[in-house]
């Protein structure tokens, strides 16, 4: 076990409900086994966290945004923020305010490690996180999912931090291939799904499960046409959407075009899902694509098994396909539909499946992730020096070679003006290594 440090996330919202912030909470419990832990908050707009938070982490929210709250009054909390990058799409959620409260926190708060839980957020961490401090950026979101422009602002940034951390393989070996980062180690971690406290799904309910935003990218218009099949040779099933978003008029316009009113419903958010997971014998997910994964592993934690399309990232990380679960190309709404009458069909293959779900789903316990995150920061003391060096080795490298690029211009102007060669004297060098040359 590493010695005893204070380890400090940023969380864009901690008394909001969302994937980051479960994940964060997960492993901020996790850590505070053997660590002090705190969580700052950029921002609070509620008096008591959506999710329960360990009473071991010690939760600091930087601005406040309830009503009557005195920071709605800051006038920087009505100028836009300058150090949060414009380029992250929660920028016009930040303000000068919360810019100046995260800079004040970070100088004072003492910590030996700060992670950031967002670009923004990891930007953050690179201008104003302690030097003596390990600086880490996790990226919840794959790398492709950011913008051009965010990219290229985030390499800037990125360089300076000590490591990259991507919830799958993949994304890291994509962070790897792009954005050049000598000196930061670049490495994946899986989130932490804990055990559920519900009894684990005994595969007879003839319920199919999704959730997730009830956006574009999920993908329950797909979903919804591949359940349509389904529900056409097997009438007893059911399909449960749960969670919210801006596609739930469309969605149900879709269920009555498909004659599927009675049969699939829109469930609204749900938490924690496991409770109604264990109560299904399927878990479906259509998406085009995903980071991570979150409701796969949760599914899978209640013992039921999940189809899923192979997108990148996340699903052929988690499912082995035909084993604990089937993965299907992606937009293909009758491969999903064959994959889903396969176990529905199929009573003893679905509950093998479900069962073996349960068996792999450990590999997502808090303790194995968190000795990764605790073996990460001693390698990041002890290569500090060694990765330091590689850093200002390549700075050095790219300020060379935009000099020699400033030098040759000249050089070939007066070529060009009549000159038949022009030597370019290196810096400090002597007549004699002048004329040597």
């Amino acid at each position: 076990m590493s010695r005893r440090m204070k380890i400090v996330f940023l969380l864009h919202n901690a008394y909001a409900i969302g994937g980051t912030v479960r994940t964060t909470l997960n492993l901020a419990s996790a850590l505070a086994d053997h660590h002090d832990v705190e969580i700052a908050s950029m921002s609070r707009h509620r008096d008591e966290p959506r999710f329960t938070v360990d009473p071991r982490i010690t939760l600091v929210p930087l601005v406040d945004i309830r009503a009557n709250s005195a920071d709605l009054r800051d006038p920087a909390q009505m100028q836009p923020a300058v150090d949060f990058p414009t380029a992250d799409k929660r920028h016009r959620q930040y303000s000068r305010l919360t810019d100046r409260r995260v800079r004040g926190y970070l100088a004072g708060c003492d910590a030996d490690v700060v992670i950031g839980t967002r670009p923004g957020l990891n930007v953050y961490v690179s201008l104003f996180a302690p030097r003596r401090a390990l600086r880490i950026g996790q990226e919840h979101l794959r790398h492709d999912a950011h913008s051009q422009q965010l990219r290229a602002v985030l390499a800037r940034h990125y360089r300076t931090l000590d490591a990259v951390v991507t919830t799958t393989a993949a994304d890291a070996e994509v962070y790897r291939a792009r954005m050049r980062l000598p000196g930061v180690r670049v490495m994946s971690v899986p989130n932490i799904v804990p055990a559920t406290g519900v009894t684990p799904s005994d595969g007879t309910a003839p319920v199919i499960a999704a959730a997730g935003r009830l956006a574009r990218g999920k993908r329950f218009d797909l979903l919804l046409e591949a359940f349509a099949k389904v529900a056409a040779k097997e009438p007893e099933w059911e399909l449960r959407i749960y969670g919210g978003g801006k596609q739930k008029d469309a969605l149900q316009t879709l269920i009555k075009d498909l004659d599927l009113t009675g049969r699939a419903h829109l469930m609204g958010p749900h938490t924690p899902i496991e409770d109604e997971f264990a109560r299904a014998s399927l878990v479906v997910s259509a998406s085009d694509a995903e980071s991570f994964g979150m409701t796969l592993v949760e599914a899978m934690r209640c013992g039921v098994p999940v189809v899923s399309t192979d997108c990148p990232l996340g699903p052929a990380e988690i499912i082995t396909d035909g084993v604990d679960g089937r993965l299907v190309p992606v937009d293909d709404p009758h491969a999903l539909a064959d994959a889903i009458l396969d176990l529905v069909t199929d009573d003893a293959l679905r509950r093998a499946m479900g069962r073996t779900a349960l068996k792999s789903a450990h590999r997502y316990d808090p303790a194995p992730i968190v000795t990764r995150y605790e073996e990460l920061f001693e390698e990041l003391r002890a290569t500090r020096l060694r990765r330091a060096g590689e850093s200002w080795t390549a700075r050095a490298r790219v300020w060379l070679h935009r000099r020699a690029r400033s030098w040759t211009g000249p050089a070939r102007a007066f070529t060009g003006a009549g000159l038949s060669q022009v030597r370019l004297r290196r810096p400090g060098a002597s007549n004699q290594q002048r004329h040597a040359a």
